[in-house]
């Protein structure tokens, strides 16, 4: 009988999301596709270290171990290496020990087409490009920055932080602070508090996350904490917790800024990811925490990228 993904949590991660490939990036960019071919050759039994996501896909992957009968995560290895280069990767991954056996090498070719076909709910990429077609596509996708040198994962709980409008929520508000300043977008809010906000590109993850958390957790402890850090205050806040109650998901912690910086709440919450949809608050929060930039779809609204992104995957993205 075929394995059924749509049952399970199924992430979709790329190499270089996963382990530590910047040396190795670094010879593709300065001396090609040839050199950086053979230099995976020669060290396919040198172990990659950990990458930006690596401690949050072996903590999930833990899950697995509570229940050996039911499967509910699957994490997918998707890559535009070719698979001969990819040999690196799995004796990696064996290495480290990751429940992970699946994986889908394209050589070059974009990975988007593919994960819908692997029913994949959540895409990890240091790759902008493979990021932004995931995201056009539908699928919940993010870029992540550089892991912080001195993190300390916890290892008992699966923490996971979000931003709130253009991520668990669409970006029509947003739109409206935008266009019409902060008065105008508070008087919104408050006027339509009872109108649950429209879904954003990480609304059903979050469903997902939060079915696994309510099946999972006990009277005492859970595997999973979710947090929700949002700019928004009050007036505005109440609009998004009446949106959660019609969705029936709860949120362990939620902080309301108000236009306060982000960075010390994400540390002191210490997320195994945090996820915006800002580079102004992805970029300092992944000094302290794994971090991820959440694109909008294309069309005229931008990332407000700083000139000098943490993480540029311009070429042509043979190492991811």
């Amino acid at each position: 009988m075929a394995v059924d993904l749509s049952k399970v949590l199924v992430i979709g991660i790329s190499s270089r999301a996963l382990f530590d490939l910047d040396a190795e990036d670094r010879i593709f960019k300065t001396q090609g596709l040839q050199a950086y071919s053979q230099f995976q050759r020669e060290n396919e039994d040198v172990s990659l270290n950990p990458g930006t996501a690596f401690h949050l896909i072996k903590s999930i992957l833990r899950l697995n171990a509570r229940d050996r009968a039911k499967r509910r995560v699957e994490v997918i290895m998707m890559s535009q290496n070719n698979a001969d280069a990819g040999l690196r990767i799995f004796k990696s991954i064996k290495h480290h020990s990751l429940d992970i056996t699946r994986g889908a090498f394209t050589s070059g070719a974009s990975i988007s087409p593919y994960l819908q076909a692997f029913n994949v709910d959540l895409f990890l990429s240091a790759d902008d490009r493979d990021v932004q077609d995931a995201v056009d596509a539908g699928v919940a996708a993010a870029r992540i920055y550089h892991l912080p040198s001195d993190f300390n994962p916890r290892t008992n709980q699966i923490r996971i932080a979000f931003d709130g409008d253009a991520v668990i929520f669409s970006d029509q508000s947003e739109k409206i602070f935008q266009n019409h300043g902060l008065d105008e977008f508070k008087w919104h809010e408050q006027e339509h508090a009872n109108e649950p906000l429209s879904e954003g590109p990480f609304a059903k993850l979050l469903r997902t996350i939060a079915t696994l958390q309510k099946e999972l957790s006990d009277k005492e402890n859970s595997p999973i904490r979710i947090a929700l850090i949002t700019a928004r205050d009050a007036p505005a806040h109440e609009r998004i917790i009446r949106t959660l109650r019609a969705w029936e998901i709860r949120i362990d912690e939620m902080f309301f800024m108000g236009g306060v910086a982000k960075t010390k709440i994400v540390e002191a919450f210490s997320p195994h990811i945090f996820f915006d949809d800002q580079d102004v608050h992805v970029q300092p929060a992944s000094v302290k925490v794994p971090s991820a930039l959440v694109p909008y779809r294309t069309g005229p609204k931008k990332n407000h990228l700083s000139p000098h992104k943490p993480y540029s995957e311009s070429h042509a993205n043979s190492t991811t």
